[in-house]
């Protein structure tokens, strides 16, 4: 039997970890707007909130460049937030250049700026990892949904068959500094419900539908 997954400590220095982390994003907006685009594979896995999102107002947690929400937000009442200022105006201008509108802030998922019981759906894709604390997050967008809302969110974890190829990828999103967190785990122990399907990466990317309970 293959011991069970190592998962990553929560940092030490948030602050620390959070810097690095915008400034990587603050480096790298321009092509990582590209690569959301224009690579198939990753734009797969992020339409595959779509069938999950309901509004009338939905928030996107960390909307990076804003390919998701030009998907979803001519059609309900879209909200976000994303602690990068290079990703937020990009965003900006790609909702513009599609005539679509959202209101978009910068802010820390830690300390959302709305009130509690706000949102019909979360939405949270392949930005989890990069927070310093998964539990000070989690409970934040517990607060803000509104009962019986839902969060819609992609992150990676390792695959539940322990493939080869599947773990090695999840070891490298790791290795790349990204947290690594055992989510079922972090869902049961702030009392969500929760359904996950492995939607790519051999198993390493997850796709979760939670509701608190």
């Amino acid at each position: 039997m293959s011991p069970p997954p190592t998962y990553s400590a929560e940092p030490e220095n948030q602050k620390d970890f959070t810097a690095e982390f915008n400034a990587f994003y603050t480096r790298f907006a321009a092509l990582y707007d590209w690569m959301v685009k224009y690579l198939p594979i990753w734009k797969n896995w992020l339409k595959r909130t779509l069938p999950h999102i309901h509004g009338p107002r939905v928030l996107e947690v960390s909307f990076g460049t804003g390919y998701l929400l030009t998907q979803y937000a001519g059609h309900i009442q879209a909200f976000g937030i994303d602690y990068n200022a290079a990703m937020a105006q990009t965003a900006k201008v790609n909702l513009q250049r599609r005539g679509l509108n959202a209101d978009l802030q910068q802010a820390d998922v830690s300390h959302l700026p709305y009130a509690d019981n706000s949102f019909d759906t979360l939405v949270n894709t392949m930005a989890f990892s990069g927070y310093p604390d998964g539990v000070a997050a989690l409970t934040e967008m517990g607060r803000v949904l509104k009962p019986g809302g839902k969060l819609v969110m992609i992150d990676i974890d390792y695959p539940k068959d322990h493939n080869r190829f599947g773990m090695a990828m999840t070891k490298f999103w790791m290795a790349s500094g990204d947290i690594i967190r055992d989510m079922g785990k972090l869902f049961e122990e702030l009392g969500w419900k929760f359904q996950e399907e492995e939607i790519g990466g051999f198993g390493s990317v997850h796709l979760y539908m939670a509701e608190k309970k």
